[in-house]
């Protein structure tokens, strides 16, 4: 939040150190890309937050480096983006959440920085398997994300989408296809676990862009949405 200081949330020895450890566990001399996985652009202006990152790539000891943007404030980095110092931006970008292309994305078109999708799935509604009966354990975060503030809502909208679906085509191929058939997304980050989600995830990116129609039909389901402490 814009009320921590830069110098609680990343002091510069703390990431040095990290920087150091990770390179240690990556059995590398340079890590490709180093992101802060949270920000808030009240912190561009931090002296600290350029000569950390310029000591870092001036020292090899990364090749680039990105932000990973707060849940739904996708604008919320647009002053980072522009000190030059960042490589790639990391965004929730799925069928519901399509915020990004707003400002963020041109931003980045124009910049050159690349862009990494990250909760593809909407945290898992959009693999199409959540009923209203679904509960997570307690430890597990989803417990939250998918409690009654939100379980229902998403539901009735995901129901709306496997209305759409072509003949053939999975909702998770649809909402792949989605953000790869955007040309400012350079990769998305899903989370894979078994061979056989690695093996289809794999083959969506081979099928190329969705339809021009399905994806006018797939912008109308646009959720924009605030930030809730449930879903941090």
């Amino acid at each position: 939040m814009a009320e921590y200081a830069y110098s609680d949330t990343f002091p510069r020895d703390h990431v040095i150190q990290y920087a150091d450890l990770i390179r240690e566990a990556l059995d590398v001399d340079t890590i490709d890309l180093l992101q802060f996985h949270v920000w808030s652009d009240a912190w561009t202006e931090e002296p600290e937050f350029r000569s950390t990152v310029e000591e870092l790539k001036n020292n090899k000891t990364i090749g680039s480096f990105g932000l990973s943007l707060n849940r739904w404030e996708p604008e919320n980095g647009l002053k980072a983006l522009r000190t030059g110092l960042v490589d790639s931006v990391q965004v929730i970008y799925n069928i519901f959440d399509q915020a990004p292309e707003d400002l963020l994305f041109p931003a980045c078109r124009e910049l050159r920085i690349g862009v990494i999708a990250r909760v593809p799935l909407d945290e898992g509604s959009l693999g199409g398997k959540l009923t209203l009966d679904t509960r997570f354990p307690a430890n597990d975060w989803r417990s939250n994300y998918f409690g009654p503030e939100n379980l229902a809502a998403t539901l009735a909208r995901v129901d709306r989408l496997k209305a759409l679906l072509p003949a053939g085509m999975t909702l998770p191929e649809m909402a792949f296809r989605f953000i790869l058939s955007n040309a400012d997304v350079s990769t998305t980050i899903p989370g894979m676990r078994n061979p056989e989600h690695v093996q289809h995830n794999m083959s969506y990116s081979d099928k190329g862009p969705l339809s021009k129609d399905l994806l006018e039909e797939l912008r109308r389901h646009r959720w924009d949405r605030r930030p809730k402490r449930w879903a941090a």
